[in-house]
C-alpha cells in the first residue's frame, strides 16, 4: 500500500488508544510553540533568511499540531445518527489542512530567500542563532522519539504527518546551522538564501507525501495485500467454510492497520445447512477475525457455495 507501513501493532483499548495519540500531540504542541518564540526571538536578532524559514515551518507545526489535538479529540467521538462508521476520518481531513499549512510555509520561505538573494545584507547574532537552532534539533528530536513511541502502539495520520515535520526539522535545522556559518565567510552570503530554497523544497515534497496518505484513507484504499491475505487464512482456517469472495477492506482511521478496520466479506457455506447452523458458523468466523483485528467493523454476507452471481471479484479482476 503507496505511502504506509504495516506494523506489528499490539492491540490496545479505546481509552488507552486516545490516551496515547493525546500526549503524542499535546508534547508536539507545547514544544513546537517553545521552539516557534525562541527562533522568532533569534530571525529578529540575526536577519537570516534560514532562521526565518525554520521559524516558518515551526509556526506551520504549532498550527498543525493544535489542529491535530482538535481531530483526536473529533476522531475518537463514536459513531451517531449521522456519522453511522464513526468519525475516524476527521484525522484525514485534518491532514489536507496540515498539507496546506507546511505548503504555504514553503512559499513564504521561498520567497524570503528569492529576496534575500537579490538584495543580500551580513547577517548579525550569528551565535545566537546557532543556540537557538541547536535547541531547536533537541526539541525537534524530542518530539519525534514521543511520536515514534506513539506509532509502534497506535495508528494515526494525523500524528505521521506531525512525525513528518519534525523529522524533517532535524535535517533541516543541520542545514540552517551550517548555512549561518558558511554565510558569515567573505563572499558567500548566497549560500543562506540557498539553504532556505532548499528547506522550501522539503517542506513542498512534505506536503505532496501528507496529501498522498490521507487522500489513500478518504478514497478508501484497501489495505495491504498481506493484511487481505491474513483475514483469508484465517476464514480458511475453519474446517467448515467452503471459501469466500467479494473481499473489502478499508481505513476507518480510528486506529491501526489491526485495529481500526471496516472489512466486508461474502462467505460461502454448504448449501444445505440449515438457516441456525450457518448463522452459528458465520458468527465463529466474524469472533475470529475481531480477536485477529478488535474494534474493526466486520460485516459479513453468507450465501451458498457455487452459487454463480454477479461478483465484485469479477469487476475487478476484469478492469485489471
Amino acid at each position: 500500500m503507496r505511502g504506509m507501513t504495516v506494523r506489528k501493532q499490539e492491540p490496545v483499548s479505546g481509552e488507552e488508544w486516545q490516551r496515547l495519540r493525546k500526549r503524542a500531540v499535546r508534547t508536539s504542541l507545547f514544544v513546537a510553540g517553545v521552539l516557534a518564540l525562541t527562533k522568532l526571538g533569534a530571525a529578529v536578532l540575526s536577519g537570516s533568511v534560514a532562521v526565518l524559514s525554520s521559524l516558518a515551518d515551526s509556526l506551520s507545526d504549532v498550527a498543525a499540531s493544535g489542529l491535530a489535538l482538535w481531530t483526536v479529540e473529533v476522531a475518537h467521538r463514536p459513531a451517531d445518527e449521522e456519522h453511522r462508521f464513526g468519525h475516524g476520518r476527521a484525522e484525514a481531513l485534518s491532514s489536507l489542512v496540515q498539507a496546506a499549512l507546511v505548503a504555504a510555509s514553503g512559499v513564504f520561505v521561498l520567497s524570503s530567500g528569492i529576496s534575500r538573494f537579490l538584495e543580500p545584507h551580513a547577517l548579525t547574532h550569528t551565535n545566537t542563532a546557532i543556540a537557538v537552532m541547536v535547541l531547536s534539533m533537541a526539541g525537534s528530536a524530542w518530539i519525534v522519539a514521543v511520536q515514534a513511541r506513539t506509532l509502534r502502539r497506535v495508528q494515526s495520520v494525523a500524528i505521521q504527518a506531525d512525525s513528518l515535520h519534525y523529522k524533517g526539522d532535524l535535517a533541516a535545522n543541520a542545514s540552517v546551522i551550517v548555512a549561518i556559518l558558511i554565510a558569515d565567510l567573505e563572499g558567500m552570503g548566497w549560500f543562506d538564501p540557498l539553504v532556505g530554497a532548499l528547506i522550501a523544497s522539503y517542506l513542498f515534497i512534505a506536503a505532496i507525501s501528507i496529501i498522498r496518505r490521507s487522500v489513500d484513507q478518504l478514497m478508501d484504499r484497501e489495505l495491504p495485500e498481506s493484511v487481505r491475505e491474513e483475514i483469508g487464512a484465517i476464514i480458511d482456517a475453519d474446517p467448515e467454510t467452503r471459501g469466500y469472495h467479494d473481499l473489502r477492506t478499508r481505513s476507518l482511521g480510528t486506529g491501526s492497520l489491526r485495529s481500526g478496520a471496516h472489512i466486508e466479506l461474502h462467505l460461502e457455506l454448504d448449501g444445505h445447512l440449515d438457516l441456525n447452523e450457518a448463522h452459528d458458523i458465520t458468527d465463529r468466523v466474524e469472533q475470529a477475525l475481531h480477536d485477529a483485528f478488535p474494534r474493526s467493523q466486520i460485516t459479513i454476507h453468507t450465501e451458498p457455495f457455487g452459487l454463480e452471481d454477479d461478483r465484485l471479484d469479477h469487476i475487478v479482476q476484469a478492469e485489471a
